[in-house]
């Protein structure tokens, strides 16, 4: 391969790069926007993947964009991935390029989508490949953790709050559950709503979905 290959689309990218995954020695490095554009390297992912079953195998870490946790879909594939023992970090803001580099040999530069196909680098160049991956580096260490990012997301609920959350889930009636907790009917009800803006939800359902999301137990 030429120290420099630009192709267009996903055909012509996994024609030309497909190899290079089964050549991964100790690590494999993936820096991305969300989670879609590198979504037809599956054979690749599964790869990695195993990679992470094999004790002593290579390192994988990926630093997302807070766009990439958008979706409940998006966080469970980086919580899946976490914990099969890759390295996932969030980054603060959005990431100006997404970039994958095998074992510091290769770098591949994604484009922005585009009607006739995205654009993709690919490059064995030493000093570039350095220079990406300095760049990847300094971003890797300004970021934080997945755990920690999604906890800095998760609303803190007082005892109350997660006493009322657990009588939403119960589906018992206001009367019924302000008794058991110890509260008038309209103490509840405030609660109630009170919880409802913590948790960002339109309504109780939603409020009972959000927080299964976001991991809190009622």
């Amino acid at each position: 391969m030429a120290d420099v290959v630009t192709v267009r689309g996903d055909l012509d990218f996994l024609a030309r790069t497909e190899h290079l995954f089964s050549s991964v020695r100790e690590e494999f490095i993936c820096a991305v926007r969300d989670l879609d554009t590198f979504s037809q390297l599956r054979r690749a992912r599964q790869t990695a993947e195993g990679w992470l079953r094999e004790p002593g195998g290579r390192q994988v870490r990926k630093l997302c964009s807070p766009a990439a946790l958008a979706d409940e879909r998006g966080r469970e594939h980086l919580r899946d991935i976490a914990a099969k023992g890759a390295r996932v970090r969030v980054a603060a803001t959005a990431l100006p390029h997404e970039t994958i580099i095998i074992d510091r040999r290769y770098a591949i530069l994604a484009g922005l989508d585009a009607p006739g196909g995205r654009e993709y680098t690919v490059t064995s160049g030493a000093t570039l490949v350095g220079a990406v991956y300095a760049l990847f580096d300094a971003a890797w260490e300004s970021a934080l953790d997945l755990g920690a990012f999604l906890d800095l997301e998760r609303p803190r609920l007082d005892a109350v709050s997660r006493r009322v959350l657990r009588a939403l889930g119960s589906g018992a009636t206001d009367t019924a559950a302000a008794k058991e907790l110890g509260m008038s009917v309209r103490t509840y009800r405030r609660r109630v709503a009170e919880l409802l803006d913590i948790l960002d939800a339109g309504s109780r359902f939603q409020a009972g979905v959000r927080a299964g999301e976001l991991g809190l137990g009622g």
